[in-house]
């Protein structure tokens, strides 16, 4: 606190504190295309939204049901929230039966076969993320792949760094931003537990989610379809979703405590060799079940609850962008979708999340431990799994701290920042947003995760009928909506440009395929 005190006080008299009220904001929103009966849909991508591959903001992730929502980044969140709405607005526009799934985890899964693998044409660089999929279903299989988030991405202004380098004594700008960046992610890791807690929305799924295998004894029967934890906030984050463990037993951790070790980590990784993955083989009976058998296929295969982000050029790897230009932006990516929100995200929370990332940038930050590595991820699980039960402790600096007093000092140093973000905003909404999850912290039924399974209950509903409830109720009111007809034409365009952009990568090929995965992987 003395430091964060410290630099919010210098910002205030030495700097120019003004900057901060121009923060750059992006959302990325996935959201499963389901069938009129409520299973994942099995139809393709639709044409009238644009190319998978070229569009900029209407993309699918693992599998051609899972949609992408991508937004500009915006100097003011609600922007943001706006061009998502108008995002989800179009695509109801072009879907013919079918819905948008309102939670993070799946609906009825009917076996892994049944989960269709994205496809993007017939270019090389189409079909390497087509390869780059299967690869994902062969290592950890489909189910898994098609849980769905939103990922907040936040940069202060470019501005901004010239006159932080001032106040902090840094003579070269961009190690300035790559070393805060870093600080900031390390402690985004540390007290990233605070976001499954405040807005974890998945503490039951569909018994169909674990696709016949034995259920965990951590997990209860809610009613015959439904299985749950009972103070769960977010089991997407926990050990049947995505988790930070999830790489431990094939060796891979990345270094975050410098941006140079992080690429090297991640440059180790994707070089490496890993038995188990050369025992799926890589190209069998002519066809690619994986781009190789290393321990990554690429960057984006590790998973982290948060990543530095570059912007890239064409085929361009994340990690030779990062080791040119530095970082660019920070990828918030451990939030649940909330189901009681249209578009997933409310404004609340983006305007907390603001002043949460802002507090992790200016506060100290020193280096990570192994030690301390491993209670980032036991503090993780637990949260997921336990995080409204009462009494709950975690682990920071191999000690134990009640919840509620971690989470009360977290707000408290948030607080201070939200003032600043007012000041130079004006109105009150950042402090309000962080009074809000005070609330939550006193009383854990106030919390998304709480609130569902009190409406489940209430309703006599299990997950499934929950979640189809609620995006019915979305779907009615996005068809309601209308745009803009600028933002109507806008999107139009980039639907039909996006057609025509990956017409002309596909007529531009000149290698056959293997020989394009090699040069790709030989470049640097």
């Amino acid at each position: 606190m003395d430091t964060l005190e410290t630099r919010l006080a210098d910002l205030q008299t030495q700097g120019d504190a003004a900057l901060l009220g121009h923060g750059l904001i992006g959302l990325e929103k996935e959201s499963l295309r389901v069938a009129a009966q409520g299973g994942i849909a099995m139809t393709p991508h639709p044409r009238a939204l644009g190319s998978a591959l070229t569009h900029p903001w209407l993309t699918t992730d693992y599998s051609e049901a899972l949609l992408e929502f991508i937004t500009p980044a915006y100097d003011d969140a609600l922007l943001a929230l706006d061009y998502l709405a108008d995002l989800h607005t179009y695509v109801y526009q072009h879907l013919e039966g079918e819905g948008l799934w309102a939670t993070s985890m799946p609906c009825i899964v009917q076996g892994e076969a049944q989960i269709p693998v994205g496809e993007y044409g017939s270019s090389n660089a189409g079909r390497m993320k087509h390869i780059y999929r299967v690869g994902l279903g062969h290592r950890y299989g489909r189910v898994m792949q098609v849980i769905a988030g939103v990922h907040f991405n936040y940069s202060v202004p470019e501005a901004f760094w010239p006159m932080y380098a001032g106040l902090v004594g840094g003579s070269d700008e961009r190690q300035v931003r790559d070393h805060h960046y870093m600080g900031m992610i390390r402690n985004l890791l540390r007290h990233g537990w605070l976001v499954p807690y405040l807005f974890g929305a998945s503490p039951a799924v569909c018994k169909s989610f674990l696709a016949g295998k034995p259920v965990p004894a951590n997990l209860q029967q809610f009613d015959e379809t439904t299985l749950y934890e009972p103070y769960a906030t977010s089991l997407r984050m926990g050990d049947i979703g995505y988790q930070n463990r999830r790489e431990e037993g094939i060796g891979v951790k990345a270094d975050y405590n410098s941006l140079d070790a992080h690429v090297a980590s991640l440059r180790d990784a994707i070089g490496r060799p890993a038995p188990q993955w050369e025992r799926i083989g890589v190209k069998v009976d002519g066809e690619y079940r994986q781009l190789n058998a290393n321990l990554l296929q690429i960057e984006n295969e590790y998973y982290s609850s948060v990543r530095p982000k570059q912007l890239l050029g064409e085929m361009e790897k994340p990690t030779h962008a990062l080791a040119q230009r530095g970082i660019r932006y920070v990828e918030l990516r451990s939030l649940d979708i909330n189901a009681f929100q249209p578009m997933g995200v409310g404004a609340g929370q983006l305007r907390f999340l603001e002043t949460f990332m802002l507090t992790c940038l200016l506060e100290g930050s020193r280096p990570l431990e192994r030690a301390e590595r491993a209670e980032i991820d036991n503090n993780m699980e637990l949260v997921a799994h336990r995080g409204r039960e009462p009494g709950l402790t975690l682990t920071r600096d191999g000690r134990s701290v009640p919840l509620k007093a971690w989470a009360a000092e977290r707000l408290d140093a948030c607080a201070a920042v939200a003032e600043l973000l007012d000041e130079q905003r004006g109105g009150d909404a950042y402090s309000t947003a962080v009074c809000f999850q005070r609330d939550k912290v006193c009383d854990p039924e106030m919390t998304p995760s709480a609130r569902m399974l009190s409406e489940m209950r209430t309703n006599g509903e299990g997950f499934y009928g929950f979640a189809r409830r609620l995006s019915r109720q979305h779907q009615e009111g996005f068809t309601a909506r209308r745009l803009s007809a600028e933002r109507q034409a806008e999107l139009d365009r980039l639907a039909k440009a996006s057609i025509e952009q990956q017409a002309e990568i596909e007529a531009a090929d000149d290698q056959d395929l293997d020989s394009f995965l090699a040069a790709y992987f030989a470049g640097p």
